[in-house]
């Protein structure tokens, strides 16, 4: 069992479920197979967060390239965002429900279900879960543009009062910090697309483990290589150091 310093777990962890299409086909199944068993580790994962006390728990669940997908596997999961939202684990565990991405792209009965989770759970404090639902980083960095540039056409906002702030307060991510901790399973080293902004000082830990196969121990190793680390944002070693003293 992997020690945990109870004062230093992440706020905020963000994962890229990766590998549930791969695992069910090492067992001969259909990729809906392995979604199903995908739902089932977000329901462990989520409790083991809020038990440690995370604050943010994102999830890559859906992105705007995955619309290229065959209908019928797009169907599946549209399904199974449908049945994993009438799970009771939001109220059990005191978790309030949060959707980033271009929802008017889902089927309005998953925009319905969607707004009804977020407005039942709204008044849950223990942990925020945010789905990335139909959603990328060029997407919404390409929006956040778009919607300064209006600004800055109606007269609200100078051109030199543009800053990184800006972009931030511009971002579908902006009721919340950005990642501690950025953790991807099933073997593949990259960001596919995913909260690029957010992630500047993030630090990342990449597993073989698929998906469905991440257990609440995995998630304590994740964290403890993150404890192990020494986020300096730009300082020197030194400095972090005398900060801390």
């Amino acid at each position: 069992m992997v020690e945990l310093d109870k004062n230093n777990v992440p706020h905020h962890i963000a994962i890229i479920m990766d590998g549930n299409g791969r695992w069910a086909a090492r067992q001969g199944k259909e990729r809906s197979y392995g979604h199903q068993a995908g739902v089932d580790t977000v329901r462990r994962i989520t409790s083991e967060c809020t038990r440690l006390g995370v604050k943010y728990l994102t999830l890559y669940t859906f992105s705007t390239e995955n619309w290229n997908r065959p209908e019928t596997e797009i169907a599946a999961l549209m399904g199974l965002v449908l049945s994993s939202l009438e799970d009771e684990i939001f109220m059990k565990n005191n978790v309030r429900f949060q959707v980033i991405g271009e929802m008017g792209r889902l089927p309005k009965v998953v925009q319905n279900k969607l707004q009804e989770t977020m407005d039942h759970t709204a008044n849950n404090s223990a942990m925020t879960m945010v789905v990335a639902l139909s959603y990328s980083s060029r997407w919404e960095i390409a929006k956040a543009a778009r919607d300064i540039a209006a600004e800055v056409k109606a007269g609200t906002l100078a051109v030199d009062d543009i800053s990184e702030e800006t972009l931030s307060r511009h971002m579908t991510t902006n009721f919340m910090p950005d990642p501690d901790l950025l953790i991807r399973t099933g073997g593949e080293l990259r960001i596919s697309n995913y909260l690029l902004w957010q992630i500047a000082y993030s630090e990342l830990y990449f597993c073989d483990t698929y998906w469905p196969d991440f257990t609440e121990e995995n998630l304590h190793e994740a964290i403890a290589d993150y404890q192990s680390r020494q986020r300096r944002f730009g300082k020197t070693e030194a400095q972090v150091e005398g900060c801390q003293e």
